[in-house]
């Protein structure tokens, strides 16, 4: 059986353009004993993505070597087996890459309960959601009446830290680039205070919607909105450094704010990936599947159709075009 699949071919400069993939057709191989055939049925999009196709030897996780597979998470269904762990018809989440179809022998790979559809696995139980939960909870260990601070809060990552925060009892605070976004925060999220940071007296929005300063600050995005926050912090404050996309498409970072306040105010600030965190995974998705189960945390996902569609698609993270998780319905 024929199926396509996409490979890196070069390294993106500033942006991620079309000539940097190869969609190829392969022939799905005969199954030796220990592994089983899955169909890939939604792909995930992240931000992440962009620093593993660069040749970065240095980072969290090795680079994609060109002429591979694009990395990527997803759900897929096991449609063949010679695995006596996996059966026909089971459905898995974890690291299966831009193809509609692979070959596994189970390493890395989580086995899904049933009666949970792919979107709530991929907006939830996967990527966002872990990262979500091992910032917030186990980095920043929160506590009720705290301020939580999140960048980049419509955003996949950060829709879920403001909701695992707001049921911790937090009063939560987003920064988003859409009114849009920030009504949909307040309205449909409960966020206690969602601001456009493209918008006037962003400095005074944030104080004014954290009187008493920002306990915990879950940084997503860079620019602007880090120097504000890092001022505003209280004593033995938290800051969860997940992501820097504002940084992501330039050719020089942005400097960040001068360390003096970590010093003053004793705070502590903690980078992270979930790759260091990969054992956790399965204790996290059913703590995760609690909160989801309680309806406490709600999603939201942007579909694109078809593997292909990925290709031009990626670039909706980077310009904020994206409406919810982005994924690709294969």
């Amino acid at each position: 059986m024929q199926y396509k699949a996409v490979k890196l071919v070069k390294r993106p400069g500033l942006n991620i353009t079309p000539d940097l993939f190869e969609t190829v057709t392969l022939e799905t191989p005969d199954l030796e004993e220990g592994q089983f055939l899955l169909k890939q049925t939604h792909m995930s999009l992240d931000p992440a993505m962009k620093g593993w196709m660069t040749d970065d030897r240095n980072s969290y996780i090795p680079p994609v070597e060109l002429g591979e597979i694009m990395r990527s998470s997803g759900v897929a269904e096991v449609v063949e087996s010679k695995h006596e762990g996996f059966a026909v018809g089971d459905r898995v989440v974890g690291m299966i890459g831009w193809t509609e179809y692979a070959v596994s022998d189970g390493q890395g790979l989580n086995k899904l309960p049933p009666g949970i559809s792919a979107e709530a696995v991929l907006c939830v139980l996967s990527l966002p959601g872990l990262t979500a939960y091992q910032g917030l909870m186990e980095i920043g260990r929160p506590k009720a009446g705290e301020t939580l601070v999140v960048s980049g809060a419509a955003g996949s990552v950060g829709s879920m830290v403001g909701q695992l925060a707001k049921a911790e009892g937090l009063t939560v605070v987003g920064t988003a680039g859409t009114d849009d976004k920030c009504r949909w925060l307040e309205d449909e999220l409960g966020f206690d205070k969602a601001i456009n940071y493209k918008s006037d007296d962003l400095a005074g929005q944030i104080r004014e919607a954290a009187p008493q300063g920002v306990d915990l600050y879950f940084e997503n995005t860079g620019g602007p909105v880090q120097h504000i926050v890092f001022d505003h912090m209280n004593a033995h404050g938290r800051i969860m450094v997940c992501g820097m996309i504002a940084d992501y498409n330039t050719d020089k970072p942005s400097p960040g704010p001068n360390w003096i306040n970590i010093i003053k105010r004793r705070l502590t600030i903690t980078g992270f990936t979930m790759p260091d965190h990969w054992n956790e995974v399965p204790a996290m998705m059913q703590k995760l599947a609690v909160y989801l189960a309680e309806g406490k945390l709600k999603y939201r996902a942007h579909k694109l159709e078809g593997l292909e569609s990925a290709i031009e698609g990626i670039n909706l993270l980077f310009t904020g075009g994206n409406t919810g998780k982005l994924m690709v319905v294969l």
